[in-house]
């Protein structure tokens, strides 16, 4: 259904080095349709050359083309270094939603947040003060 929104990295020996999956969803009527990051991996002799920007970057690109008002993604609260590297790429922590991954340890998730060219006026990245949770998080 999004094809487009699928994309791999690989190396000159063809293996992949990391991968995108996304989707665009939820409703234009209240500038809510965005570009969802659904997974984002770089296998670990890859890292740190590039290439998670690099696919982030890609998945803007379409969300724009997508008329999305913002791009969005759940990152795990302790994963500190996936956190700031999307800090580093302009996201902001919209809001906390608790226990969103379920397991031994129940653990917090953030949505993160950086908006399209659509969202002219940033609404989409004015952070929520209060935590949610996860069945409060639209599709």
């Amino acid at each position: 259904r999004w094809p487009e929104y699928f994309l791999a990295v690989e190396s000159c020996t063809d293996e992949i080095m990391g991968y995108i999956m996304g989707k665009s969803e939820g409703l234009a009527e209240v500038e809510e349709w965005h570009g969802h990051v659904t997974a984002l991996s770089v296998r670990p002799e890859s890292r740190r050359i590039g290439i998670a920007a690099l696919l982030m970057d890609e998945l803007e690109k379409i969300s724009d083309k997508q008329k999305c008002f913002f791009v969005d993604l759940f990152v795990r609260v302790s994963n500190v270094t996936a956190v700031n590297m999307y800090l580093s790429l302009g996201y902001i922590v919209y809001r906390t939603v608790l226990e969103y991954y379920v397991g031994d340890d129940n653990e917090n998730a953030y949505d993160m947040r950086k908006a399209c060219t659509r969202d002219k006026e940033k609404k989409s990245m004015i952070p929520q003060k209060d935590p949610v949770w996860p069945d409060a998080v639209a599709p």
